[in-house]
């Protein structure tokens, strides 16, 4: 089980090439599969879900830090910094654990939906999303109390989600290649939109300053789509077995890392398109992705394979 860290040369002039590369790669132990990894700014880590339990990686020291254990399949950490405290999807469990973001410890086990998936904290409405992958729906948690608060129903199998911190967040739907639009004040489903060409969504990102989502398909795609109007703007191709897709508002770029061991990297133009930089060559299975807000390098996480018996 691997973390790798990547560099970028930083955009200071449109002209600028991009220049990904490998800064350094870390062993970090243990066995079996991984999932989502989420970036942290104000305590600089890194957290990794890896089968029963959540890496936490000091990102300025490249170092291991504590485990957090008993995750049961672990999916997805949300981070709430305001709220200090974490929230980790444990899909053996059909439970959410909260954790404290000072040291680690646990707070408390929250019973949610079946196979709860990916997460998402939304600082907006002070709330955590839970997507019930088994139960095709979202639940919903107050991160200040810890508690459930509602259930949204959606019509099919939810996958990754994004907030636009202003009152809306948006779910991935896999199995019907469409994107829920929810209302993160009251908790109800807005709207449906489909996602054009592509197929088997599952990562998604979102420049928030000008309203667009990042939708990273199964079938080799990155679609682009309007927020506010549910309209796809462009479709780009990218690797396949993308999982994860990540945006860095600060250099304008989406990354869409995938299983084939390449991470599509898209910079996105003054005049709102995407342009596709550079396919970063990875390493086989580095599907998931995050961007260090403080240094704008990229992490992903692999295992080592061996051959195919």
């Amino acid at each position: 089980f691997t973390l790798s860290l990547i560099n970028s040369t930083p955009i200071q002039a449109q002209e600028t090439p991009i220049n990904f590369h490998l800064i350094r790669k870390k062993v970090l132990g243990g066995e079996g599969g991984w999932d989502f990894i989420a970036a942290e700014g104000i305590h600089r880590r890194l957290y990794m879900a890896h089968n029963d339990e959540v890496m936490g990686y000091n990102m300025d020291g490249d170092t291991l830090m504590r485990h957090i254990p008993n995750t049961y399949g672990s999916h997805g950490i949300a981070i709430a910094d305001r709220e200090k405290k974490g929230f980790i999807t444990c899909g053996k469990a059909n439970s959410v654990l909260e954790f404290n973001l000072a040291n680690l410890d646990t707070i408390q086990r929250i019973p949610v939906g079946v196979k709860p998936d990916a997460i998402l904290y939304d600082y907006f409405s002070a709330r955590v999303f839970v997507m019930n992958a088994g139960s095709n729906s979202v639940m919903v948690i107050d991160a200040f109390k810890g508690t459930v608060l509602d259930t949204i129903k959606l019509p099919g199998n939810p996958e990754s989600a994004i907030s636009d911190q202003h009152g809306h967040v948006y779910v991935n739907i896999e199995d019907k290649s469409e994107v829920a639009k929810i209302n993160s004040y009251n908790d109800s489903l807005e709207s449906i939109f489909p996602i054009g060409s592509g197929e088997g969504p599952t990562g998604l990102a979102m420049d928030r300053g000008k309203g667009r989502l990042f939708v990273g398909c199964a079938n080799e795609k990155m679609v682009v789509i309007d927020a506010k109007k549910g309209k796809v703007i462009q479709t780009l191709k990218i690797g396949k077995g993308c999982d994860a897709v990540a945006f860095d508002p600060f250099s304008n770029l989406a990354f869409a890392s995938c299983g084939d061991g390449t991470t599509t990297i898209a910079h996105e133009t003054a005049a709102e398109r995407l342009e596709i930089v550079q396919t970063l060559q990875t390493q086989r299975g580095a599907r998931t992705i995050d961007v260090d807000p403080k240094t704008h390098n990229i992490y992903l996480v692999t295992a080592e394979f061996g051959e195919t018996p």
